[in-house]
């Protein structure tokens, strides 16, 4: 009843101490941030002393080229996270008018504040800054949001639908946001946007955090962003206004803790770079300022493309009247007008109802549509209630949707990470033969298994891209990934069971962080999980964006994504997700060997199960994982409805490399009563 809902709702409030400025005290905050912040500049040159930057110069021959009727785009394929890091830097100092970031996560770790420093070394230049965060997995340090809030006047942040008017509510807090309003608490900003001059743009899946970079020392996130220059950047700013003038918009100095801060303290100096690692923050400076570097990675790496789109979510995503223009929606049409292949990359693969029906349509289809999907094993995903529905709905997606599910590595072997961001230390070994040498698919094309050219950055040459992906040990020999190190933990051995950092859901109406974290697993070294969410269709169309193919991408969060229509962007694009899908990145899903009549019994018994709301109990489910076996007889990967298949593969069981324990049997209790939760997962 609606009474006892704002009963409830009062006692947290009570509970948790929430109490707003007064509008008094609120225009004293608003006034001790405006008085502080300075109107000094740098800078009196025109240009406000933007660096030279190739990959800004690029912007300005796609504009000086481009015609009204005919627009010219270059885009670049950000598969590397250091290297991604590192061209933000570069387009920030290149910056000579404006700059517009918006983001989901923004940490106050290295990489981060790396980007903050930038941010106000432009804005003391001369150049206009906005920054747009959302509230619920960006800063929370009171100390840093006041700083910013007073720091400079070309400097303004925003904070995007704060719960009850805070930066950093608490737990009740959330309790009571849930009570009062789910639906408003749920709506959350994952757009993540760069905007440089309103000329060039990176979208993409990496948030502002240590471990979208490779620079975390536990786990990392492999993920993918591409930049864009030419006039389709002009809609992405226009995007970035409307998110900036919308109510939920809070200026942070209006926020009522920020407001607080600054009345008891005053506007505050910054604090220090944190500093993990000196080195590799000098580094990536270094390399933003080297334009012979910036050249040959992001811009003769860049492709000239065909038609460009911008699709993104407005903040009224949720009105009725939005309904056919929200980014949900533009990608199901785009996936409706497959007709042979869709290649899907997303971090968590739990349907709503229209996309079950939407690939329904295209299994159903005379040509049947192949469907291949990358995604995270339960080893690798930082949000295992999530893994829990997409392993429940494994064998309607493979038997009934017509899906073939590649899952990612918790330690790939070959990821596209840069060599000195591989943990020191790492053993010597090389790739195993199969990895490296050249591998033909059914048809007889050449496939490398090391795309690097792709994965690392499309342009770089074979030789240097290897020498990127693996290193070199002092003896000469390939380095081994340190993210695919193959030491076991030995029997009674100590290793810290690692509390790894925020997942993106962090922290959540589901309970504590921990329940979202990665789960223990059986080796040492650093993780790596899923992160990146493309879409490849026919190998005509390339898609690169935030949308996660999950209900709360649909529904709840809003969404931002390019599309490129071009048959060269689509096929680099492919090949970069293929390369993840290959054995020595991911294991692949396949049905479990029959035994005659028992395994008709158990299929029947667990198509039984899994349609149960609650109680899906059932162990032997109708799929597990498996692994390549290479031989003599088995010289190449293969397809699992190739006859051979289970000659060269071996089952690994449901739940690979993870250390069994109290987590573990928590994804097989969300899997027994976790069904009404797909909605909002």
């Amino acid at each position: 009843m609606v009474w006892l809902r704002l009963i409830a709702l009062a006692v947290l409030l009570l509970g948790s101490g929430c109490s707003s400025l007064s509008q008094f005290e609120r225009e004293r905050a608003v006034g001790i941030a405006l008085q502080a912040r300075s109107d000094a500049r740098d800078c009196q040159r025109e240009d406000n002393c933007a660096a030279d930057s190739p990959l800004r110069a690029l912007a300005g021959e796609a504009f000086s080229r481009s015609q009204p009727s005919q627009p010219v785009h270059y885009a670049t394929i950000l598969d590397e996270g250091e290297a991604s890091l590192v061209a933000r830097i570069n387009l920030l100092r290149s910056a000579t008018r404006s700059i517009d970031l918006q983001t989901y996560i923004f940490d106050t770790d290295d990489s981060a504040r790396l980007v903050i420093d930038e941010l106000l070394a432009a804005a003391r230049r001369g150049v206009k800054v906005r920054l747009l965060i959302d509230q619920l997995s960006a800063i929370t340090d009171l100390q840093t949001l006041g700083a910013l809030a007073g720091a400079h006047h070309n400097l303004q942040l925003r904070v995007y639908n704060p719960t009850f008017g805070k930066a950093t509510p608490t737990y009740l807090h959330y309790a009571a946001s849930v009570i009062c309003c789910f639906r408003r608490f749920n709506q959350r900003m994952h757009n993540k946007l760069l905007v440089i001059d309103d000329a060039i743009g990176v979208v993409g899946g990496r948030n502002y955090q240590d471990d979208y970079y490779d620079w975390d020392t536990e786990y990392n996130f492999r993920d993918r962003d591409v930049i864009i220059s030419g006039p389709e950047v002009r809609e992405m700013a226009v995007n970035f206004d409307a998110f900036w003038a919308a109510p939920r918009a809070v200026p942070v100095e209006q926020l009522n803790d920020v407001g607080r801060y600054l009345l008891r303290h005053g506007v505050p100096a910054l604090p220090p770079l944190p500093g993990r690692n000196p080195e590799r923050v000098a580094r990536a400076q270094a390399l933003a300022d080297d334009q012979a570097w910036v050249q040959a990675r992001f811009v003769d790496s860049a492709l000239e493309v065909g038609p460009v789109h911008y699709v993104a979510d407005l903040p009224d995503k949720h009105q009725p009247a939005a309904g056919d223009e929200d980014a949900s929606f533009r990608l199901d049409r785009l996936l409706g007008s497959a007709q042979q292949e869709v290649l899907l990359q997303t971090p968590y693969l739990v349907m709503s109802d229209a996309a079950r029906d939407l690939f329904g349509q295209l299994r159903q289809r005379p040509q049947r549509v192949r469907v291949k999907v990358s995604t995270n094993s339960l080893a690798a995903t930082d949000n295992p209630i999530v893994y829990a529905l997409s392993y429940k709905y494994k064998r309607r997606n493979m038997r009934e949707l017509g899906m073939e599910i590649y899952e990612y590595k918790p330690f790939p072997l070959a990821p596209p990470v840069a060599a000195f961001n591989l943990e020191p230390g790492a053993a010597t070994d090389t790739l195993p033969a199969w990895v490296l040498a050249p591998q033909t698919s059914a048809g007889g094309e050449l496939r490398r298994p090391l795309p690097a050219g792709v994965a690392v950055e499309r342009g770089v040459p074979a030789a240097e891209s290897r020498s990127l992906l693996l290193g070199s040990g002092a003896s000469g020999r390939s380095q081994t990934n340190a993210l695919g190190d193959l030491r076991r933990r030995q029997p009674g051995g100590s290793e810290v069971e690692r509390d790894v950092l925020r997942a993106e859901t962090r922290p959540s109406f589901l309970g504590s962080g921990a329940t979202s974290r990665p789960l223990p697993v059986t080796r040492d070294g650093v993780r790596m999980g899923l992160h990146a969410k493309s879409l490849v269709i026919d190998r005509r169309i390339g898609v690169i964006g935030t949308h996660n193919f999950d209900p709360r991408s649909e529904n709840y969060n809003t969404e931002a994504m390019v599309v490129i229509e071009d048959a060269a962007f689509a096929q680099a694009l492919a090949g970069s997700i293929e390369a993840d899908m290959r054995p020595e990145n991911s294991w692949v899903v396949a049905p479990r060997q029959r035994l005659p009549v028992l395994g008709q019994l158990n299929y029947s018994v667990g198509k039984a199960s899994e349609a149960l709301p609650v109680l899906d109990v059932w162990p032997w489910r109708y799929a597990t994982v498996f692994e390549y076996q290479p031989s003599a007889q088995c010289p190449q990967p293969l397809s699992i409805r190739d006859p051979q298949f289970y000659a060269c593969y071996r089952a690994l069981g449901d739940f690979p490399e993870v250390n069994v324990g109290g987590k573990w049997l928590l994804v097989r209790m969300l899997t027994a009563f976790g069904a009404g939760l797909v909605p909002i997962l």
